[in-house]
């Protein structure tokens, strides 16, 4: 059995499922509650979010008749970092056996984040021999030097010690961190997607969250303070009206598509503060329309820039999926696909479905639910290998990385300092 706890703005989710062979996990239980004391997934109110997850988890049990004892955190926003290294060994010219592919990962885990951020993924992401790198499977081939290419993702320490703090409070052991993002990919994305080069843009209530896949493995992790919840706030303010007033505006009338008519569609606007025996207020509902677009469009832009900056080319952008609850307002597909990634023409952006599938769902079910997808993807996600260990030997890069630049970490040359020292 394993369990999965989403901390998000607007609800805090648990999952529970059990291991049923081949990659199948039957889903046992699932428990959802509002997200008091949480905030673009960083812990707020600490009191408020131990109950919360409490409730949330206690649901998940009473569903699934069974007891929590630890959990997969996912990790939302955060100030997730990506950078990508390259550790190499040398070969003199034989095949490449089992002890290399090991000493080159030995030598990732040699790899060190700042101090004020801990490590949520470190993974392989492919292997290169003299140089021809998309190699997948380099045990038997000849060559002078292996390369491995990994992927880590690191985010503030502050963020991940608090979140397993409330977790611990609710005497729920964690067995890992994982990206929000990453674990939404895993869920929506299919095995080909993964594989061609996609991009999975989870659109939450207050944070989007964004992984870049390319031949099956993570390549890219970001996250933009921005989501629903802006799109709420915006509501409230330009028409006045309450955040839950303004909430039910944007699920059941918002779009961000005008139509014709939208100038002749009055909708009825609940008043903050009106009198008692004043009438409904009726505003256009392309008044409504004209605030909710922009701010999708900045999200957007700022999604688009984030992928540009890391370089990533049109592989890894060619794909687009939408996935989280924000996506669900109508025409986001076409806005996401006005200000899709620069580099990626002809991108496909397509929004997460629900899965349709009635009753007790398994993990596959789970794949197109917007709201219980990144659990179901934290529980598909294994726990991956990865270097926490900090010291002299420790390697840090000697300046500030550009996203998408390899650190180099080689076998030290006969007499030189430790690797990654200049």
């Amino acid at each position: 059995m394993a369990a999965a706890l989403d901390i998000g703005s607007s609800k805090i989710c648990c999952l529970i499922a059990e291991d049923e062979g081949e990659g199948v996990m039957r889903v046992l239980g699932v428990g959802h509650t509002e997200a008091n004391g949480a905030r673009g997934g960083a812990i707020v109110d600490m009191d408020a979010a131990e109950e919360a997850v409490r409730a949330a988890v206690h649901a998940a049990e009473k569903d699934a008749g069974e007891t929590v004892r630890s959990v997969r955190l996912n990790l939302s926003g955060g100030r997730l970092h990506s950078e990508l290294f390259e550790a190499a060994v040398e070969l003199d010219g034989r095949a490449v056996g089992d002890a290399d592919v090991h000493r080159a990962h030995a030598h990732s885990r040699r790899y060190a984040p700042p101090a004020d951020r801990e490590l949520v993924h470190l993974a392989p992401v492919d292997y290169a021999i003299d140089g021809a790198a998309g190699i997948r499977e380099p045990r038997g081939i000849f060559g002078e030097r292996l390369s491995v290419r990994f992927h880590a993702a690191s985010a503030g320490r502050g963020s991940i010690r608090t979140l397993k703090a409330c977790a611990g409070r609710c005497h729920l052991d964690v067995d890992a961190v994982l990206p929000s993002a990453y674990a939404s990919g895993r869920a929506v994305l299919s095995e080909d997607e993964m594989s061609i080069g996609a991009v999975c843009v989870d659109m939450g209530a207050g944070a989007t969250d964004i992984a870049a896949f390319l031949r099956g493995s993570l390549v890219f992790v970001d996250s933009v303070p921005m989501g629903g919840a802006h799109v709420t706030s915006d509501v409230a303010y330009g028409l006045a009206t309450s955040p839950a007033a303004a909430e039910r505006l944007k699920t059941v009338h918002g779009s961000v598509l005008a139509g014709g008519g939208d100038d002749r569609e009055p909708i009825e606007v609940p008043e903050i503060g009106g009198e008692p025996d004043a009438g409904p207020v009726h505003v256009p509902r392309a008044r409504l329309i004209e605030i909710v677009r922009p701010r999708l469009e900045e999200t957007f832009r700022l999604v688009r820039e984030r992928l540009d900056a890391a370089r990533l080319g049109a592989a890894a952008s060619r794909r687009v999926v939408l996935c989280g609850g924000a996506s669900a307002l109508s025409g986001v597909r076409e806005v996401d696909a006005d200000a899709g990634p620069r580099g990626a023409p002809g991108a496909a952006a397509a929004p997460a479905r629900p899965s349709g599938v009635g009753g007790r769902p398994g993990l596959r079910d789970l794949r197109r639910d917007a709201g219980r997808g990144r659990g179901g993807g934290a529980l598909r996600g294994r726990r991956l290998p990865g270097g926490r260990r900090r010291g002299a030997d420790a390697v840090r890069p000697v300046r500030p990385m550009a996203a998408g630049e390899l650190l180099i970490i080689a076998d030290p040359a006969p007499g030189a300092g430790p690797a990654g020292e200049p």
